[in-house]
């Protein structure tokens, strides 16, 4: 089987590979994919900063070229790219196509951006002296990206790196080789200078860990557990580097009684179990009160009872497999702490037997629970969720703001009272009313509080204060 290789000075290299997995089929090898050292970490860093001077005094047409190009080659593989996640990652098929999609409208925004690189000129408060305000790239950047969006999450950090001429150096998740290599091959003959794109695949330990010890990374923009984040912000503060965060949440979807219950089901269901509730802004706890909770839990069980578990690229699957087998460890550790806290397992919990061998998990429901529960405290990152019985809504509120993490929360009801003062007192970075607490647009800020994230906005305007240092400047008539 042909070796993957990583993507060093412009030069694809690497004969050390592992096997990439498909957790709907584990006798299905996707694709073998080299595994970076130390050393080859280094070296990529070096290529990124021979490069960086050239590539941050780029014309802004260049840029936009590649990025675009990159954008429509995603959109017209959206199919065949949307088939390898989906066989890689276990996200249904529909799931795949549409997060392929999102990569390369992300690609397509930040080619526009690139035309629209924008400063200041101001009068200063001496006589005859202008002022002028611009953004200059930052330098290096290191991207380290998770498992569980692994083509959208890499595009929305290189594309703005690019764009806005830093050179990067990319670690994906030692999962998901299979889209990050895609994305980097696209990048690489859409026209990329040598050393301006470096793909560095492998174990976080290792390569993560080299990235971490270099002095010569300006940033690290970072997607991933909590306990990693705070190693890449202790690493970045030795350094003196510039690093965001995106980590863990616990998110709150509040019912109210005056809720629709078709529309906070179907919030519910989505934002907790679809994308087998692998997403940072999955709604992991479900506060409902009281004159609607029993016809809640009632009209949620039933809809849990009408998903399909299967192979993530069979026709008619709603959830796909847990993405491998240490995550559905993780899962199961955590549904048998529910019972052993005293929460009521109303529906689920048991592994799924198919056609093909896999990670396979039923959407798991709790009810009878309490913030104070392990399972309404700690991110699970699996189909696993907990129903919190609020009397009203002050309380619903508060138990909904109970959390160390702060990411994203939502709010199901038909009072304009209670959804602005929602809006505006919930301690989260996103807020959704009658929706899914996960799925944002490509072109809007994302990331959270407390927690859950550090530093500037992801995605949309807002990536330019992650990836550009300001400066000002001063000219004597």
């Amino acid at each position: 089987m042909t070796i993957h290789q990583n993507l060093i000075a412009g030069e694809w290299t690497g004969v050390d590979a592992s096997d990439n997995i498909n957790p709907s089929d584990t006798n299905d090898v996707v694709g073998r994919y080299a595994r970076a050292s130390a050393a080859d970490t280094v070296q990529a860093i070096a290529a990124a900063k021979a490069a960086f001077p050239a590539w941050s005094r780029s014309g802004i047409l260049e840029r936009h070229a590649i990025l675009k190009k990159t954008s429509d080659e995603i959109i017209a593989r959206k199919e065949e790219l949307g088939r390898l996640l989906a066989r890689e990652e276990g996200k249904t098929l529909p799931e795949a196509i549409g997060e392929t999609i999102r990569a390369g409208q992300i690609f397509d925004f930040f080619a526009g951006e690139c035309l629209r690189l924008a400063g200041e000129v101001l009068p200063s408060v001496r006589p005859n002296i202008g002022v002028e305000i611009t953004r200059d790239p930052l330098g290096v950047i290191g991207v380290i990206t998770p498992w569980n969006f692994p083509i959208a999450i890499p595009a929305w950090k290189i594309a703005p790196a690019l764009a806005y001429g830093n050179t990067v150096v990319f670690k994906p998740a030692d999962l998901v080789p299979g889209c990050a290599w895609a994305i980097v091959d696209i990048l690489h003959r859409a026209g990329l200078p040598k050393g301006v794109l470096n793909l560095v695949m492998g174990k976080g330990s290792v390569v993560g860990q080299a990235m971490l010890d270099s002095p010569d990374l300006a940033g690290i923009t970072f997607t991933g557990s909590t306990g990693t984040g705070k190693r890449v912000a202790l690493a970045s503060i030795e350094h003196n580097r510039k690093f965001q965060l995106e980590m863990g949440g616990k998110n709150p979807l509040v019912v109210l009684d005056d809720a629709d219950l078709t529309v906070a089901v179907e919030a519910a269901a989505n934002s907790g179990f679809f994308s087998t509730g692998q997403r940072c802004t999955a709604s992991s706890r479900l506060i409902v009160t009281e004159g609607i909770h029993d016809r809640f839990v009632a009209a949620l069980t039933e809809k849990l009872k009408t998903l399909t578990v299967d192979n993530a690229l069979k026709a008619g699957t709603h959830i796909g497999p847990v993405v491998d087998e240490k995550q559905l460890k993780t899962d199961t550790d955590y549904i048998e702490i529910g019972k052993s806290e005293g929460a009521k397992l109303a529906f689920g919990g048991e592994l799924v037997r198919n056609e093909t061998p896999g990670f396979y998990l039923q959407p798991t429901l709790f009810t009878e629970a309490s913030n104070s529960m392990r399972i309404a405290r700690e991110e699970i990152f699996g189909p696993v969720a907990a129903v919190i019985r609020a009397k009203d809504y002050d309380e619903a509120l508060s138990v909904a703001n109970d959390t160390p993490f702060g990411l994203s929360a939502g709010i199901a009801t038909t009072s304009l009272k209670h959804a602005t003062h929602f809006k505006r007192n919930s301690e989260a970075g996103m807020v959704m009313v009658n929706l899914p607490t996960a799925g944002v647009d490509f072109h809007v800020p994302f990331g959270g509080r407390k927690g859950s994230s550090f530093g500037s906005r992801e995605q949309g305007k807002y990536a330019s204060e992650f990836f550009t240092t300001v400066k000002t400047a001063y000219t004597l008539a």
